[in-house]
């Protein structure tokens, strides 16, 4: 009979990692979250993803309560890319958002990969379209999520064949009621859900998706595929 499988969510408990961990959990994994902090009916571990020590511990925790880990679904990340103009930019401001968003991924990659390795397991790692696209003044934002995406395919080069690792780069997910024009604008015809970023995750933690491994994929509904003049 085969074991269980078992998943670790960082920042599982809000937003798109929230509508993952629940996806995940239905389709019968058994899903960790890991956050700084929140509500949910799912198994939780606290941990701060910038700091090693705790990620470390997170990582022991989590093998102690399931005894095998499967797949790891580096989503924490400070969400807000808004910042200051760069010539007001603090150096504290541009090193958090780097630890957070992608020294974090480092590190629990770094943590998780001795036991994804026994699994033959994978890594999603969550950046987004900002890696491909700007508005003003989110320069330590998108650099963190460039980084994501580069990190990913390095990754997946140094852990194939036992580990895959993907990214996946979101574009608008609603976490409020937004307008029929916000929908709209979207060629999808709609913006995204925490679901729809959880759909794919559940197909690239899966055996269907054994033949993928180093790539970054846009969720966006069409928007960075459409051409917009101010």
């Amino acid at each position: 009979m085969q074991a269980q499988r078992t998943v670790l969510v960082t920042g599982g408990a809000r937003g798109i990692g929230r509508g993952t961990a629940a996806l995940l959990a239905q389709r019968g994994y058994r899903v960790a979250v890991a956050d700084l902090a929140g509500d949910t009916p799912l198994p939780f571990f606290r941990c701060d993803v910038a700091r090693e020590a705790s990620v470390e511990s997170c990582v022991r925790a989590v093998l102690r309560r399931f005894g095998r880990l499967d797949a790891l679904i580096n989503n924490a990340g400070i969400a807000d890319p808004a910042g200051p103009p760069i010539e007001k930019l603090r150096v504290e401001q541009w090193n958090r958002k780097i630890a957070v968003n992608l020294t974090g991924v480092f590190l629990m990659t770094k943590h998780c990969t001795p036991h994804l390795r026994k699994t033959k397991g994978a890594i999603v790692n969550i950046a987004s379209t900002r890696a491909l696209q700007s508005e003003r003044d989110t320069e330590a934002y998108a650099a963190t999520k460039g980084g994501v995406v580069a990190l990913t395919h390095a990754l997946a080069v140094s852990l194939g064949p036992r580990v895959r690792v993907n990214c996946i780069s979101p574009g608008w997910i609603a976490k409020t009621k937004l307008s029929r024009k916000d929908h709209a604008q979207h060629p999808a015809g709609r913006t995204g859900r925490p679901e729809d970023i959880g759909a794919l995750i559940a197909f690239l933690i899966s055996a269907e998706a054994g033949f993928i491994t180093g790539q970054n994929f846009v969720v966006d509904g069409g928007m960075t595929r459409k051409m917009i003049y101010a």
